[in-house]
C-alpha cells in the first residue's frame, strides 16, 4: 500500500528520531504544500542508496534546477520495479542551502528485503535504484565489494563499472578517497586533457562551493553512477576528501596562506555528508562517522575514522636521520613509534570500538577503514628511500658473497669470484652501513605508526577468539596480510583493495612492466606476515563471508587510459581465512 508522508507525519517521525540525521544536518526540508511555487529540474548526478538498517535506508538523489530557487522532489520505495507495490513515498524540498542534494531516511522496511526506488520532479523522473535491508537471523552467506582511491583525471572509472556487474552483491564498502581535491595539472592528472577527464575546479579544493563542484563532477560519472544504481554504499572518508595526509589539526597539504583548516575541513565534511548516501552518527555532527551494521549472526561490520575524529600528525623519517652524517636514530624512533600517548582513532572512537568487539556476537567481526594494518617492514635503507628495492636485492646478494669469500667459504664457484672481483668497488662503507640497518616501517601514516593502539585492537578482538578481519584501502594497491599481536599469535587477518584509478607503487618505485612481478616477489619476501601484493594494476576486491571461511577475491581492469576496456584475467588472485583458525591461504 502506498502511504504518502505528510508534513504532520515528517514531523512527527523527527521527534521520534527517524527523520533526525536529514532534519538535523538540513539536508531535507518537508514541503507544507505541493502547490508554492519551485522551479523546474532534472536529475543529472543518478541515485544512490547506503547505510543499510533492518528496518531502513539512506536514499539520495540531487535535483538539478533549471534557474535559482527551490526545488520540489517526491520519491517512492517499492517491492518492484514497475512501482506497482510502493511501501514508502512522500515529497519534500531542496535547495542551494543543501547543493540542491536529498537525501531520505527511508523506514519501516523488511529485513533482507530488495527494494527499488526513484524519485521525481515536475515531468522529470530520475532513473530507478535498486537497494535493500540487512537480513536478520541465520544468514549463509554475505558479499562485499570493496574499492577505494578513485582520482577522476587519472583515467577512466571502468573498476566502477565491472564492480556493477556483479549480480550478487550486498553492499559496496568504499573506504575513502572518494574523490580528490588537487588542482588541475597536479597530482597524476598527465593523461586528464586527452581523457576529458580535467578536474573542476580548476585549482584546489579549500571552500564549500570548491568541494561541492568536484563532487558533482564525479557524480557525474556514468561508470559511478551505475554501480550507485545498482547497490547500497557504505563508506567512510580518508584523507583526499579533506586533504592529503590529513589528520585531526592539520593535513600535509594545508599550508600557510591557505586559510583556516577546521573551516577548510568543515566545508569540506559537510559537502561530503550531502553527496553521499550516508546516515549521521548524531545529531549536529559531520565528524563521527564511526558505526556498525550487523547482517544477521554472520558479520558485525564496523566501519573506522582512521583520519579525522582523533588521529596524531603523522611521524617522519627525516626527523630521525641526522643532516650532517645521515645516520638514523633507530633507538629514539623506536621510543616515539610505541608510544602508549599516541592514537590514531582517539580515545572516544576506541572505547565505541572496543565495547562494539566485546559485545558482538556475529561469526565475523570485520573493521571498514582506510589504512593497512598489517606489520609492512621494509629494510630501512629502502623505508626512507636510501636504496631501491632492486638496489637492496643486489648489494645484499654482492655483501652475503663477499661474507662468504672472507669466511673461506669453499662452495664458491669461480663465477661467483669473478662477479664480487669485477663488483666489490660497489660495497662502500656507506652501502655496508646501509645494509646493516634494521627493517623499520614503510609507511608512517598507516597503523605501522600508531602501533600502540593496533595491538589495543587485537588484543580485545583476541580475548574473545573473535574471527577478526580488518578491510583496507589507500596505498592504491592490493594487499593480504596476517595479522600477528606482539606476542606472535595470528590474531586476524587484512585484505586491502587497488585503487579505483589512482598511481600506486609501480609509479613511486618507477617500475617497467617486466620488473613489477619480480618487485612482487621481492616485497612478499621482505616482509614476514605478508601473503600477497599487487603494485601495478586498477581494481577492487570481492569479500565473501560464509559461517566457515572468509574468501577475497581481487579483479582487475586491463586499461583506465582507454575508453573500453576488459577484465585482466590472469592477474585475479584469490585467498581465504577459515573459521577459528586465522591465517592467510592463497587460492
Amino acid at each position: 500500500m502506498k502511504r504518502t508522508v505528510s508534513r504532520r507525519d515528517f514531523l512527527a517521525m523527527s521527534a521520534r528520531g527517524i527523520g533526525a540525521a536529514v532534519v538535523s544536518y538540513g539536508l531535507l526540508g518537508c514541503s507544507s504544500s505541493e502547490d508554492e511555487a519551485t522551479v523546474p529540474a532534472s536529475f543529472m548526478h543518478g541515485v544512490a542508496s547506503g547505510d543499510p538498517l533492518h528496518d531502513a535506508v539512506i536514499l539520495w538523489t540531487r535535483a538539478t534546477p533549471e534557474s535559482a530557487g527551490a526545488v520540489l522532489v517526491s520519491w517512492e520505495v517499492a517491492l518492484d520495479s514497475k512501482f506497482n507495490e510502493v511501501v514508502n513515498a512522500g515529497s519534500m524540498r531542496t535547495n542551494a542551502d543543501k547543493d540542491y542534494t536529498v537525501k531520505v531516511d527511508a523506514r519501516g522496511l523488511e529485513a533482507g528485503t530488495t527494494y527499488y526506488y526513484r524519485f521525481k520532479t515536475g515531468d522529470n523522473t530520475s532513473s530507478v535504484g535498486t537497494t535493500k535491508t540487512l537480513p536478520e537471523g541465520a544468514v549463509s552467506q554475505v558479499k562485499f565489494a570493496v574499492m577505494s582511491c578513485a582520482n577522476f583525471p587519472a583515467g577512466y572509472f571502468h573498476v566502477y563499472d565491472m564492480a556493477a556487474n556483479e549480480s550478487d552483491l550486498d553492499a559496496v564498502l568504499h573506504l575513502g578517497d572518494y574523490l580528490y581535491e588537487y588542482a588541475r595539472g597536479e597530482y597524476a592528472s598527465e593523461d586528464a586533457a586527452e581523457l576529458g577527464r580535467e578536474v573542476l575546479p580548476e585549482g584546489e579544493l579549500f571552500a564549500l562551493n570548491d568541494y561541492r563542484t568536484r563532487y558533482a563532477q564525479y557524480r557525474g560519472d556514468a561508470s559511478l553512477q551505475k554501480l550507485h544504481a545498482a547497490v547500497p554504499f557504505i563508506t567512510v572518508w580518508d584523507d583526499h576528501e579533506v586533504a592529503n595526509d590529513t589528520w585531526k589539526n592539520g593535513a600535509e597539504n594545508h599550508n600557510d596562506g591557505e586559510g583556516d583548516f577546521d573551516q577548510r575541513k568543515m566545508d569540506a565534511l559537510q559537502a561530503y555528508f550531502e553527496w553521499l548516501p550516508i546516515r549521521p552518527y548524531r545529531e549536529d555532527d559531520n565528524e563521527e562517522i564511526f558505526r556498525s551494521f550487523n547482517y544477521g549472526d554472520l558479520v558485525d561490520l564496523h566501519m573506522l575514522d582512521t583520519r579525522i575524529i582523533g588521529r596524531d600528525e603523522q611521524l617522519t623519517f627525516d626527523t630521525y636521520i641526522d643532516p650532517t652524517t645521515g645516520a638514523f636514530d633507530g633507538e629514539k624512533f623506536e621510543q616515539d613509534l610505541g608510544s602508549t600517548d599516541r592514537t590514531m582513532l582517539g580515545q572516544l572512537q576506541l572505547i565505541w570500538l572496543q565495547g562494539q568487539l566485546l559485545s558482538a556476537n556475529g561469526q565475523w567481526q570485520v573493521l571498514g577503514q582506510q589504512v593497512l594494518m598489517g606489520k609492512m617492514f621494509l629494510p630501512a635503507a629502502i623505508a626512507t628511500q636510501q636504496l631501491t628495492v632492486a638496489q637492496y636485492a643486489e648489494l645484499g646478494a654482492l655483501a652475503q658473497l663477499a661474507a662468504r669469500a672472507q669466511a673461506g667459504d669453499p662452495t664458491l664457484t669461480p663465477e661467483e669470484l669473478a662477479y664480487l672481483q669485477a663488483n666489490q668497488h660497489k660495497l662502500t662503507p656507506e652501502v655496508l652501513a646501509l645494509l646493516q640497518l634494521p627493517s623499520i616501517p614503510y609507511n608512517l601514516d598507516a597503523w605501522d605508526g600508531y602501533a600502540y593502539e593496533r595491538e589495543v585492537i587485537l588484543g580485545t578482538a583476541k580475548s574473545r577468539n573473535q574471527n577478526l578481519v580488518v578491510l583496507a584501502g589507500d596505498t592504491h594497491n592490493a594487499w593480504a596480510n596476517d595479522l600477528r599481536d606482539i606476542n606472535g599469535d595470528v590474531v586476524g587477518v587484512e585484505f586491502a583493495t587497488a585503487s579505483v584509478s589512482s598511481p600506486g607503487l609501480e609509479l613511486y618505485l618507477g617500475l617497467t612492466p617486466e620488473q613489477v612481478v619480480p618487485t612482487e616477489a621481492a616485497i612478499t619476501g621482505l616482509v614476514s606476515d605478508l601473503k600477497y601484493t599487487n603494485l601495478a594494476d586498477r581494481g577492487y576486491m570481492t569479500v565473501t563471508f560464509t559461517p566457515e571461511k572468509v574468501s577475497s577475491e581481487w579483479r582487475y581492469v586491463s586499461s583506465i587510459k582507454s575508453a573500453e576496456y576488459t577484465e585482466q584475467t590472469e592477474r585475479r588472485m584469490s585467498a581465504s581465512s577459515a573459521a577459528g583458525n586465522p591465517g592467510v591461504e592463497l587460492g
